[in-house]
């Protein structure tokens, strides 16, 4: 009896909710302000922000980030990242390595995501893992320059300083909050895994790991005001190119491809290359999917491309998602969302605490790609924005995004990823309302 009772409960708990969802659903769609300029101007941000995503970010840095993922989990042994990486390891090395991997990366909030995930799921610890993912985005080298070259020295300064010890200090506090938790994880973990090796020398597997990353960051070079950089951006898809070329053959020598094979891919990206050459992202798209579809046809590397689409289904959807959502409530740089401009610009106009904390949450939850923060802030700047809250949110702002933090959650549940972000605001906070006072 007590048992049909609890069926019954359980099912109209589950009606119940099934209800309540439909309800607001539809008083959701019936009472959308629809025919109205700012709601219709939003909705169209939304759309256009999700495209300009989808046009470049998911086939120049989404795709090669899935691939690298993918060969973390494949390629690297579980040994190998518990010694440097786990939360048995020495702490400076942890961390160090993280903070500095991340730095080299130089990739946006959403890049660095399906990396964060492919060295967590191998064991690092997660202090060092949240290094990482925060360092990533954050540690910009480029980003750093470009800001003291805009905004000036000083905030270019502040900016390298607040990121690299933001970096150290969330994942230490991440570690010391979640310690047991990872005591237990690391257990789990080693008899799980035991002492698996890579079956290839890591000077290779470094190698193999420093070509994709180069193509990765390469691919994505961006213009900037300096003489050298635009040389490089002159040259990025050459560049790319003879990275690609390296790491096939790579692949020939030391994975034992067929080269028949790649020669049929090289041949199919350079024919791509020539017919749309003001398409790049067409021959990159090509490469990607023929490595995949050469990965899964070999049994001793179909993990690879199993693993990959893994990141891929999990994480994607999400980001799409939340750019969605981020492009309806901010819209694009210049444009206007369903949230007034120029009440973010009136919100954040002095140094005061109020407005620092409204310039870090802003920025928790805009989606900036790489650089773009910079003249979204200068010109926050020029309509009366102070310094420490432009120093918010240059330090929260790219570290993280919505569809960064729904993607955060699936990998480390909910209450990591609210106090991982929680971390970031009030330490974006402290440090821009000191910096705007003391400056």
């Amino acid at each position: 009896m007590t048992t049909r009772l609890r069926e019954l409960y359980a099912s109209n708990t589950r009606e119940g909710n099934l209800l309540f969802f439909m309800l607001a659903a539809f008083l959701l769609i019936y009472f959308v302000p629809a025919g109205t300029t700012r709601f219709d101007n939003a909705v169209l941000e939304a759309v256009r922000l999700t495209n300009w995503y989808a046009r470049e970010h998911v086939i120049l840095c989404l795709l090669p980030a899935f691939l690298i993922a993918g060969a973390m989990s494949a390629y690297i042994s579980q040994g190998a990242v518990m010694r440097y990486l786990g939360p048995e390891a020495s702490k400076p090395v942890a961390f160090g390595v993280a903070s500095v991997s991340g730095t080299l990366l130089a990739v946006c909030s959403c890049t660095v995501l399906p990396l964060f995930g492919g060295i967590y799921k191998r064991g690092a610890g997660l202090g060092a893992a949240i290094a990482f993912l925060y360092s990533g985005p954050a540690i910009n080298i480029m980003a750093v320059v470009v800001t003291a070259k805009v905004l000036g020295a000083e905030m270019g300064i502040a900016r390298a300083v607040g990121a690299i010890l933001f970096a150290l200090v969330i994942g230490t506090i991440m570690h010391l909050i979640y310690r047991k938790e990872e005591a237990q994880r690391t257990v789990k973990n080693s008899r799980g895994f035991g002492g698996d090796e890579a079956d290839k020398p890591m000077s290779v597997i470094a190698v193999f790991f420093a070509l994709m990353v180069g193509v990765l960051v390469f691919a994505n070079w961006a213009a900037a005001d300096s003489e050298t950089w635009m040389q490089i951006y002159a040259w990025k898809w050459q560049i790319t190119a003879l990275l690609s070329a390296a790491l096939a053959g790579l692949l020939i020598w030391r994975w034992h491809w067929p080269v028949n094979q790649l020669l049929m891919l090289t041949a199919a990206v350079v024919i791509a290359a020539v017919i749309v050459p003001s398409a790049p992202e067409l021959p990159f798209a090509i490469g990607i999917a023929g490595l995949m579809i050469i990965s899964a046809l070999r049994e001793q590397d179909r993990e690879w491309s199993v693993q990959s689409w893994d990141f891929a289904k999990q994480i994607l959807p999400l980001l799409l998602g939340g750019v969605f959502v981020a492009g309806f409530a901010l819209g694009r740089p210049g444009h206007e969302g369903i949230i007034p401009s120029e009440w973010v610009a009136a919100a954040v106009g002095d140094n005061t605490l109020s407005s620092t904390v409204i310039a870090s949450v802003l920025g928790a939850l805009m989606y900036f790609s790489t650089l773009t923060e910079v003249p979204i802030v200068d010109a926050l700047m020029g309509a009366g924005m102070g310094k420490g809250p432009a120093l918010a949110l240059l330090l929260a702002g790219p570290a993280l995004s919505l569809p960064n933090m729904l993607v955060i959650r699936t990998i480390l549940g909910t209450e990591k990823t609210a106090v991982y972000c929680a971390l970031v605001v009030v330490m974006a906070t402290i440090t821009g309302f000191v910096y705007g006072n003391w400056s």
